[in-house]
Parts: C-alpha cells; sequence; structure tokens
C-alpha cells in the first residue's frame, strides 16, 4: 500500500531523515519507535504532504505522491492525526468532526461517516454539541482521531495518540487502535509508548538520527535486547 524509497527531508541546515526507506502492506499496523527527534514526526508530515522531502520517492497504492497537496493526498485515503490533537476549541465536536469530512458533499453519506465514528467513540456521540475545548485529553484524542476518520482513510497515521493520558484511557485509546485496523483500516502509528505499540502492532520500524537502525516483526523487536534497554525499561 505504502512504499517509501529513501527519504531524505532536512529543515534548513539540519538533517531530519537521511535515506529512510519502509514500507506498509494493506491491513496492517506498522509502527515508528525512536527518541524524540529521531525523525518520525517528519516522516509522518512528508506522508501526508506537510513537508516536501529533499529526494527519494513516496508511493500510495502504486502510485507516487511526492509535492502533492496536502488535500489531494488526504482525497486519495490518506488521513493524519497529528501530535497534540489540534483541534479548534471554540468549535463544537461535531463541527471538528465535520471538518475531517469538508470534501464529503453528500448528506447521507456525511451522516454514515458520524455514525460509523460514533460506534468507535460513543462518548463523542454524548458529547457532539459541547465545545471541544472543554473536553478531557482523552476526549481530545478521540476527537481528533475522529475527526481522522471523517475522510474515509485507507492509510490512517497516528501520531502520539497517547501522549499526556492516564494510563486507563491508554488502555482504551489502545483497544480502539485494533478495533479500527481490524474493520480494515491501515495504519501507520507513532507511539512514545513503545511496549503498547509492540503489542498492538504487526511490524515496526525503529528510527534513530533520521536512519532506520532495526525493523522486524513486533514480536522480534520486543524480545530484542536494544528495544529491551533503550525503549522498554530495560
Amino acid at each position: 500500500m505504502l512504499k517509501i524509497k529513501e527519504i531524505h527531508l532536512q529543515y534548513g541546515n539540519t538533517p531530519a531523515l537521511k535515506g529512510v526507506s519502509l514500507d506498509v502492506e494493506e491491513k496492517e499496523i506498522v509502527t515508528l519507535l525512536g527518541a524524540n527527534g529521531a525523525g518520525k514526526s517528519s516522516l509522518l508530515r512528508a506522508i501526508s504532504g506537510l513537508v516536501v522531502p529533499g529526494s527519494g520517492e513516496i508511493e500510495f497504492l502504486g502510485g507516487q505522491i511526492n509535492g502533492f497537496p496536502t488535500h489531494k493526498i488526504v482525497a486519495m485515503g490518506i488521513s493524519h492525526v497529528p501530535e497534540g490533537r489540534h483541534l479548534y476549541p471554540q468549535m463544537s465536536v461535531q463541527e471538528n468532526l465535520e471538518m475531517g469530512a469538508y470534501n464529503c458533499r453528500d448528506r447521507q453519506e456525511l451522516q454514515k461517516r458520524f455514525e460509523e465514528v460514533f460506534l468507535h467513540f460513543s462518548r463523542l456521540k454524548e458529547r457532539a454539541k459541547q465545545l471541544a475545548g472543554t473536553l478531557s485529553g482523552g476526549e481530545q484524542q478521540m476527537a481528533a482521531m475522529g475527526r481522522g476518520l471523517m475522510a474515509k482513510p485507507k492509510l490512517f497515521l497516528l501520531d502520539e495518540p497517547s501522549l499526556g493520558l492516564a494510563p486507563m484511557v491508554v488502555k482504551e485509546i489502545g483497544k480502539i487502535i485494533l478495533d479500527i485496523n481490524q474493520g480494515g483500516t491501515t495504519i501507520l502509528l507513532v507511539e512514545q509508548n513503545a511496549r503498547m505499540a509492540l503489542q498492538l502492532a504487526h511490524r515496526g520500524y525503529v528510527l534513530e538520527t533520521g536512519r532506520v537502525a532495526l525493523t522486524g516483526p513486533c514480536r522480534e523487536l520486543l524480545g530484542n535486547e536494544h528495544v529491551i534497554k533503550a525503549y522498554l525499561g530495560g
């Protein structure tokens, strides 16, 4: 579904990605692990068109998407939930969700998408008229993920969905990620909770200083000595 070949990206004179290659197959969950500054978020931003790589190729469903504008990439079936949620706090939950379906002109289809999101996030249905800025941190993360799902993505990019959340909410978010994947949506997951990410995903890539340092099935990475010491608390 997604193939990335030798991506190089820098901000000014600072390199962020140094020849990163990876692939994501249909219906997989693939996770990206790495310390802050390793290049994980930069890679998601490159896939969704928010930044343009200096070189390399990004292919989605067999076609190259380098340099495509973000709205066109979303229309092709890639939805990106960024770190930090970035909701519109003075708009209602329902209005925030509707922003994710800005390209949907069919009211019946729009209602169907709302119903699908509410199946995953029943709390959002209860708070549909509430201002997004008044939600708890966990509810805001659910709203951000729901907004991403409103675009009906084939590939769902999730950047740090558990960041700053209480353990019980993290567990709930993890279950929802599995449910979304089991419903047929492919997921590329960036997650600071390495243990949770490796338990959820099928395969993983470890980024270190802008390069792929390790890759493999998550069951193998969970037993890798370097991963244990660096990301799983020893």
